[in-house]
């Protein structure tokens, strides 16, 4: 027998049938003495187990087209995807070994996804409904696959049906109440703090031009009258700490501003794992190389994106945006770049909002040249250096360290990769080779 997965509480068996009360002995006793309802039951759960992964696919694709709010960055779709996965799972052992939905726990990242829903503000509608139509969809698979394991026996097949509709009821009954439990609490608990007024202060400047800025700059603590800075950060882990990892992400924030010469910056958590923060703008151009220092000595698997600079509330919100699009970028790239800047990113974050196409425009830009290897990626970043030296063989051998010929080799190589000569469509493969060394395996042709 299958074991049932982690962090799903599964209690006993009840009955015959896997439920207890008048409901299924009221109307099923009949058929289940008959024999076969309970075995088909089992099957078809059997059988859906082993399309589950297809199954979830499925879902998340119906949950982003039909659910606005549930449009998330990678960071909360991979958490919606756990959530969802474990609630197909536990239904499924529900099914096969006849266990009562009353006596459940919900699964952990279902809960945690509440969790996370409600720090940022998502409307509980949004969650319910997503719970509304994986019902939906889950019954019209599971009584599809009935019908198949029944064989035309109309008494199998009927008290098999009803038994997994009730089942299935009771189940998303059961979660709904207790993920619905989770999202209020926390709900309740990050409203009522401090961080929660600053975040609503910070969302009416960033959307609305009717303000009182003397007052936001009392609430916040912060002059709005200068140049800003806006910086994302956020924790790459599944499994953040709560409220000791945004202490130790404000003082990560802290010591990223000291870099910048500001030791007041605003900080404003976006969740347990991220927040935005804003600075007043450097004398000198932000170096990327002096933040990610700063980053690999906090211990802390966090990741960052910078703004330009900007003056006033525009350049608050201007930088902000910016920071979100180079945050964009970063996802985008997996975690292969820990402090992505939008200096560097800005023409590649607009390409990010389609990656497919991305890949292809890359594809068809750069052809075998765009292959995810070491010999490809070296001859990427030598044309990259050689094109940004303004096509000097001797400029680029020298940033190389390298000999002058053994550029000129590289860069013809380059060429008869990409199959056409570079002057035919250059600042297309100047793009295209940033996207490259930016996004990396998420654009790139797999090695043969």
């Amino acid at each position: 027998m299958p074991l049932p997965p982690p962090d799903v509480q599964l209690g006993p068996p009840v009955g015959r049938a896997g439920l207890s009360g008048p409901p299924v002995h009221g109307r099923l006793d009949a058929v289940l003495d008959a024999g076969g309802v309970a075995q088909c039951v089992c099957e078809a759960a059997v059988r859906l187990r082993t399309a589950r992964s297809a199954f979830t696919a499925h879902l998340l694709a119906l949950f982003a087209g039909e659910i606005g709010p549930l449009q998330h960055d990678d960071e909360l779709l991979g958490l919606l995807a756990a959530s969802t996965e474990e609630n197909v799972v536990a239904v499924l052992h529900v099914l096969e070994h006849g266990i009562d939905p009353a006596t459940l726990g919900a699964p952990a990242a279902a809960v945690q996804y509440a969790r996370r829903l409600a720090q940022r503000g998502t409307p509980l509608s949004a969650l319910l409904r997503s719970y509304r139509l994986g019902q939906a969809q889950f019954l019209e698979e599971c009584l599809h696959t009935v019908a198949d394991v029944a064989a035309g026996d109309p008494v199998v097949l009927g008290g098999a049906s009803l038994l997994v509709t009730q089942v299935v009821n009771a189940y998303i009954d059961r979660v709904c109440e207790l993920v619905v439990g989770a999202y209020e609490a926390e709900r309740e608990a990050w409203q009522s703090t401090r961080p929660a007024l600053r975040a609503a202060r910070v969302r009416a400047l960033l959307t609305s031009d009717r303000l009182d800025v003397a007052a936001a700059e009392s609430t916040l603590g912060y002059r709005l009258r200068q140049d800003h800075v806006a910086l994302v950060l956020w924790l790459d882990t599944e499994d953040p700490g709560g409220g000791d990892d945004l202490l130790r992400l404000e003082r990560l924030a802290n010591a990223l501003a000291l870099e910048l010469g500001d030791r007041q910056p605003l900080f404003v958590p976006t969740d347990e794992a991220g927040a935005n923060v804003w600075l007043r703008a450097p004398t000198t151009p932000v170096d990327p190389v002096a933040l990610g220092r700063i980053l690999h000595e906090s211990a802390l698997p966090a990741q960052l994106a910078v703004g330009n600079p900007g003056p006033g509330v525009a350049g608050f919100r201007s930088s902000h945006r910016q920071a979100v699009q180079a945050r964009a970028v970063a996802l985008a790239a997996a975690g292969t770049r820990r402090v992505t800047t939008f200096a560097e990113a800005g023409p590649v974050a607009l390409l990010c909002s389609d990656l497919a196409a991305t890949r292809s425009w890359v594809a068809d830009t750069l052809g075998a040249l765009a292959t995810d290897d070491e010999g490809s990626d070296r001859l990427r970043r030598t044309l990259q250096i050689f094109l940004g030296a303004g096509g000097s063989y001797t400029a680029a051998a020298e940033t190389l360290s390298m000999h002058r010929n053994s550029v000129q080799y590289r860069v013809q190589k380059a060429e008869q990769l990409r199959g056409r000569a570079l002057r035919e469509d250059r600042l297309d493969v100047e793009l295209a080779l940033r996207v490259c060394d930016l996004l990396g395996k998420a654009v790139l042709l797999p090695a043969r």
